[in-house]
């Protein structure tokens, strides 16, 4: 079982949910106001602000706030934010990338440091774990779109290379460079996905037991909640078993 989406979920149990959802406003709001200043302020011609503001509205981000992270990018309004990507290993040689959106690199870098180094990890260079993983597409619809072999079929005919279904919906996987027409494709044939975004996923997963899952997940639910940290991704696996376990305790 790979441990990125479930983890996730176990995370947003697990947290206060009131907490979890205004840090996760913020940081739709803060990658809705990059995307914006980085093209035109209009999703229809703004592809990455067009995915940002769908994930967003996704998560029931009020349409307000999704317009007031527009206007902020349109008057030239609030800082300018760089994406940085960091790479390390966590507890158990576990590859792990953090991506942020930061106004003060010395200050990002110093926390993710931290929190590696906290965790009994370490923060590599640049390219130290990129190559264990695959910058890929990712898009998520709900059950409700559909049945597996429906959505498989669709999957196939938008070009899409990879699709994993279960009881909370199917995870479509495509190339980063066909994304486009993937995200397209799916649409005329299921409607708007619920999710839409690059990701990196890992090649091979790095298997571990209970006590260094838990170790990786606090280290992840560190990372997340620092407010320059836009996603996290780490290649480890748990059985079944283990991440019963976790999602019970």
């Amino acid at each position: 079982m790979a441990g990125h989406s479930q983890f996730k979920n176990i995370m947003h149990r697990k947290g206060r949910q009131d907490a979890v959802r205004s840090k996760m406003f913020s940081k739709l709001a803060r990658e809705i106001t990059v995307a914006a200043k980085m093209g035109t302020p209009d999703p229809a011609m703004n592809p990455r602000l067009r995915l940002a503001v769908q994930n967003a509205k996704a998560q029931s981000m009020p349409k307000d706030n999704i317009q007031r992270a527009i206007n902020k990018a349109s008057v030239g309004d609030g800082d300018n934010y760089e994406e940085v990507r960091y790479e390390g290993y966590g507890p158990g040689g576990v590859a792990i990338i953090v991506e942020a959106l930061t106004d003060n690199r010395n200050r990002t870098a110093s926390n993710v440091r931290a929190a590696f180094t906290k965790s009994g990890g370490a923060m590599g260079e640049s390219g130290s774990v990129a190559f264990m993983f695959d910058r890929v597409g990712e898009i998520f619809y709900k059950p409700e779109a559909g049945d597996a072999d429906k959505v498989m079929e669709a999957a196939i005919e938008a070009g899409a290379e990879d699709v994993q279904s279960d009881a909370d919906g199917h995870t479509i996987y495509c190339a980063f460079e066909d994304f486009g027409d993937v995200t397209s494709a799916l649409e005329s044939a299921l409607g708007e996905a619920e999710s839409v975004k690059p990701i990196w996923r890992p090649q091979t997963g790095t298997p571990v037991d209970e006590e260094k899952a838990q170790s990786i997940l606090k280290l992840i639910g560190v990372l997340d909640d620092d407010d320059d940290v836009q996603n996290v991704y780490a290649n480890f696996e748990v059985d079944e078993a283990t991440l019963a376990k976790l999602s019970a305790a």
